[in-house]
């Protein structure tokens, strides 16, 4: 059985080893405390009869150890379900395949976004004779940036291990897969089996990156953000499969360091969830930066090796072309990680697309089994999963929660960044709803012009007829912080009017509400 311990070393050797991992400690405890918040214990009621009764009247008599609660997969939703039933006092298991704490914390969100931030400095120190400094020849250092990623995720993975120990549940390490219903049977990365049995199952399966089935592509053994996050050397001419927000983000990132990149997107534009204005602008903005982008590209081949040269074959508009790099990387959408689990015989059906079927509730189809997260379907953020558990905790408290209406933001660590929430043109159009459109150039905020960056704008939508904010997006620095505000304005309920008339920091990105808001067309009279 593979059980985590909160386990802190002490180097002996000198005071200051002594006092730096003293302040490492002391860090680790607030931010345990700060990052994952307690809240009240939830009360469920828990039927405990042995043997236990499937609602089809079958009964299971089985040798496999009893759970409360069985969470497969560790993730943002599983993990918090987790902490939460354990600190009531619930028997509760842990299976995780390998990532404690899930992707977020290992693979994906927060490394991706460390080394995001590595790349900015160095294209920062690129133009600081624009700012009046002065500096010598630049070099990356992928083995620091690398390093420095590390880092982060070892701290990030010490506070869930402690996290874990704490609530006394079993953490699990180890492939699961259903053997009968609500019946898990893991291989365990240590060796050996167990079989687990719940009276409650959660399921947080999470997703992984698509390979599409181009001839050669697999063979390649491309790049994805997970194998691009550890590479310790620069890619001299990194292709990019595809132009979505993962995409976007690494050709970006990679470009700053100093590679050569190229994105080829099948669609007619990046970022085809986005309004084509949108679009064109993060187009724009590549080709400034210095990343080639193909559009309208149907590739049908690929043939060589990753980190050592890669050819794809494409059609495009003006005719078939050839492009050669040194790495491939693959960002065309996730793949759930629902195959091969046994899911059919727990009774839990899938969607045309592979996803696990699910109520408003996150119920399944199978009695006493919720799914959270990507695997079910929802919007693939790490907050929309957190709020997955929000739903699914407060049903078994007995509470109203569902996942209708959400109100769901996010943000592309481009730079500058994508932010929006609510509504875009394209949407409004779809679904016939009337709206007035405001923009606002980044050159208008001043705060853009104080840090000498004006790339991007401010769109929002209002109800033709009423002063309601129905969307928000917005191109430009720190987009992902302004968006809070005008969400919270949406939640909320107030008009638009209400942050034009509002009295916000000077000079902040913020500040550009009232100048955007102060210039909305009049209402549309019936």
């Amino acid at each position: 059985m593979t059980m985590l311990t909160a386990k802190r070393s002490h180097n002996t050797l000198t005071t200051d080893n002594e006092a730096e991992h003293q302040r490492r400690d002391q860090a680790l405890d607030v931010a345990l405390e700060l990052t994952f918040p307690a809240s009240d214990p939830i009360a469920i009621s828990v039927p405990t009869s042995e043997p236990r009764a499937l609602d089809s009247g079958q009964v299971i008599m089985s040798d496999g150890e009893h759970f409360e609660n069985v969470i497969l997969g560790g993730g943002e939703a599983g993990k918090y379900i987790a902490w939460e039933l354990a600190r009531a006092g619930r028997r509760t298991a842990v299976i995780e395949r390998a990532l404690v704490g899930g992707s977020c914390p290992n693979v994906a969100c927060m490394p991706s976004k460390n080394v995001i931030r590595s790349a900015k400095v160095a294209e920062l120190l690129r133009h600081t004779a624009g700012f009046g400094v002065r500096t010598g020849a630049l070099t990356t250092d992928m083995e620091a940036v690398r390093q420095r990623k590390r880092e982060m995720v070892e701290g990030l993975i010490g506070i869930h291990r402690t996290r874990f120990a704490t609530n006394g549940l079993e953490f699990v390490l180890g492939e699961g897969r259903f053997v009968a219903p609500r019946t898990i049977e893991v291989r365990l990365a240590e060796g050996g089996t167990r079989r687990l049995e719940g009276e409650r199952v959660f399921l947080n399966l999470g997703t992984r990156a698509t390979i599409p089935d181009i001839p050669g592509l697999a063979a390649s053994a491309p790049l994805t953000h997970v194998e691009a996050l550890e590479l310790d050397r620069l890619p001299a001419h990194l292709v990019v499969l595809g132009g979505g927000y993962v995409g976007l983000e690494m050709a970006q990132a990679f470009r700053r360091f100093g590679s050569q990149v190229t994105v080829v997107q099948h669609g007619s534009q990046l970022a085809t969830r986005e309004d084509p204005d949108v679009a064109e602008a993060i187009h724009a903005i590549f080709v400034e930066d210095g990343i080639e982008v193909v559009l309208g590209a149907e590739t049908y081949s690929v043939d060589g090796h990753s980190g050592d040269r890669v050819r794809l074959r494409m059609r495009t508009a003006p005719g078939e072309r050839v492009i050669g790099g040194s790495d491939v990387l693959v960002s065309a959408g996730r793949t759930p990680n629902t195959q091969g689990i046994g899911l059919d015989v727990a009774g839990v059906e899938l969607d045309s697309r592979g996803y696990v079927k699910v109520n408003e509730r996150l119920e399944t189809t199978a009695p006493s089994v919720w799914a959270m997260g990507d695997c079910a379907g929802s919007p693939q953020f790490t907050h929309v999963a957190f709020d997955d558990f929000r739903v699914v905790r407060d049903n078994l408290a007995g509470r109203e929660r569902t996942t209708r209406d959400r109100l769901i933001p996010y943000c592309v660590f481009i730079d500058p960044q994508l932010a929006r929430v609510g509504l875009d043109e394209t949407e409004a159009k779809r679904r016939g709803i009337d709206v007035r459109v405001v923009r606002l150039p980044m050159t208008s905020v001043l705060r853009a012009r104080a840090i000498g960056e004006m790339r991007g704008f401010m769109k929002a939508l209002l109800d033709a007829r009423s002063d309601r904010i129905l969307g928000f997006t917005m191109l430009g620095p720190e987009a992902g912080e302004v968006i809070a505000v005008v969400q919270t304005a949406m939640l909320a309920g107030l008009p638009h009017t209400g942050l034009r008339d509002a009295i916000l920091t000077h000079p902040t990105m913020a500040e550009g509400l009232t100048v955007l808001f102060a210039n909305v067309p009049p209402l549309l009279v019936s």
